[in-house]
């Protein structure tokens, strides 16, 4: 298939906080989009509803509500939709929620994923892309992070999971030349955004005159990456086929023997979470109460993406600065939920 040919792309998770928005770009571009998601109660299924709504009307785009962990569902709708791409976002999110229910994680997010990569493979898919995280670098020292940094200290079962994918993948990539880009995302936010997540929680709370839990003091940072931006990224990065033997540069973490590919998709610039916090008191006109609290077990202190490779492959970084994203989250806010 060559590069001006239509593309029909399957995005597993679409009525999630990144699909969403990813099959909305892609839709407002003209392609052909089939959805899947499970629309599960992790969080609240109303705002996955709402999400799925605005795209629901919209021609080129087709959804089915199935679990990626029923293998015969996933093969029925890949057949059905018979992809080009793949665009694999679904899965068991949430740091604090793997210290519980670890089980979750591997029922989704290896079992479901590995259902997602036979599939692509069984249809000879032109390029598969996996969510990863930027948790799977754990207890990592090096600053910022490169693709090519060994990553094999995960701290929580959720990074442990997502290690797992990309290892799965790898072999796939090798034994069947399945091209695959795997996408490690650091903290992601804005507009639609998972209610679970920091940049939500405290977004709600500060609307409703509660106090925030800030874990280390306050002491850390984090790489946030604006949702709009994530998905202008993930659109390019379908073009940038992992070719085996062909990296692009010395910063390539592309394989030595398979067309599969690890990229960092962050802003390169974090921020304290102390000047988060401030950026949402300005964005909303109001102060925080916080309680001040020691390290959460699990925890990261900072992260901070390299995206060498990533403008390397498609001439694009994100760089939303949080003022901007801040105050276009909290104007969503209000009118979803008004207060």
């Amino acid at each position: 298939m060559t590069a001006a040919s239509p593309r029909r792309i399957l995005i597993t998770g679409v009525a999630g906080f990144i699909g969403s928005f990813l099959a909305q770009r892609l839709l407002d571009q003209g392609q052909e989009v089939h959805g899947l998601d499970a629309m599960t109660p992790y969080y609240d299924p109303a705002l996955k509803a709402a999400r799925l709504q605005r795209l629901q009307s919209q021609p080129g785009f087709s959804f089915a509500r199935l679990n990626i962990e029923d293998r015969a569902a996933v093969d029925e709708f890949f057949d059905a939709a018979q992809p080009t791409h793949v665009v694999h976002l679904a899965g068991q999110v949430g740091v604090r929620h793997s210290l519980t229910h670890p089980e979750d994680y591997v029922s989704a997010n290896v079992t479901g994923s590995f259902h997602i990569i036979e599939a692509s493979k069984r249809h000879e898919v032109a390029h598969l892309l996996m969510a990863s995280t930027s948790s799977v670098y754990g207890a990592n020292t090096s600053f910022p992070a490169r693709e090519t940094d060994r990553a094999v200290h995960p701290l929580t079962i959720y990074a442990a999971t997502k290690l797992a994918v990309e290892m799965m993948a790898h072999s796939y990539s090798d034994l069947y030349r399945l091209p695959v880009t795997m996408m490690r995302f650091f903290t992601v936010y804005g507009p639609w955004g998972r209610p679970d997540m920091a940049p939500f929680l405290f977004l709600d709370a500060i609307m409703h005159d509660r106090p925030i839990e800030v874990f280390n003091h306050g002491r850390m940072s984090r790489d946030f990456t604006y949702v709009e931006d994530l998905a202008i990224a993930l659109e390019k990065l379908m073009a940038a086929v992992p070719v085996a033997g062909q990296p692009v540069g010395a910063c390539d973490s592309l394989s030595p023997v398979a067309p599969h590919r690890v990229v960092n998709i962050g802003n390169a610039d974090p921020v304290g979470l102390m000047d988060f916090i401030k950026a949402i008191e300005s964005a909303t006109g109001r102060k925080f109460k916080m309680n001040m609290r020691p390290m959460q077990p699990a925890d990261m202190v900072n992260t901070c993406a390299d995206t060498s490779l990533l403008q390397q492959l498609i001439s694009y970084k994100p760089n939303t600065s949080v003022a901007d994203g801040v105050a276009k989250t909290a104007a969503w806010y209000r009118d979803f939920y008004p207060v």
